[in-house]
């Protein structure tokens, strides 16, 4: 199982944006591994509003119609907010969000050790991140 971030879904569909080659690989290559890829509502949320406001609506229908298809996404419940919440605060890092506090606890909860991202928050909490050579 992976997660997967909003910094790599972002960098998958922005053909502009300095990880797109890499994070197209890796994609492709989870895809041809049968990687189960698992994401949150929160992940969703924050990707489709970056998506719309930097690469418009075409940019968000292939997400939501054509990537997000192909994972499963687990909502943040009240018991996963609070977890989150507790987190983030006692966290006390301006550039941590909310978003990945909730996405961390969740890759707890289910056991992932890998995350398809480009946010090294996930590295600095002992996760994995996806990598060209595992593929």
């Amino acid at each position: 199982m992976t997660f997967v971030d909003t910094s790599a879904l972002y960098a998958l569909l922005d053909g502009t944006d300095r990880n797109h080659a890499t994070a197209r690989n890796q994609w492709i290559g989870l895809l041809d591994a049968e990687e189960t890829l698992v994401t949150t509502n929160y992940v969703v949320v924050e990707t489709v509003a970056l998506v719309q406001n930097r690469l418009g609506m075409d940019a968000v229908r292939t997400l939501l119609d054509d990537i997000l298809d192909l994972m499963e996404i687990r909502f943040v419940d009240a018991d996963l907010y609070r977890a989150a919440e507790a987190a983030l605060l006692a966290a006390g890092q301006r550039r941590l969000s909310l978003v990945d506090c909730a996405s961390f606890q969740i890759m707890r909860d289910l056991g992932i050790a890998a995350a398809f991202a480009f946010d090294r928050h996930y590295k600095d909490r002992g996760f994995r991140l996806v990598d060209d050579s595992r593929l």
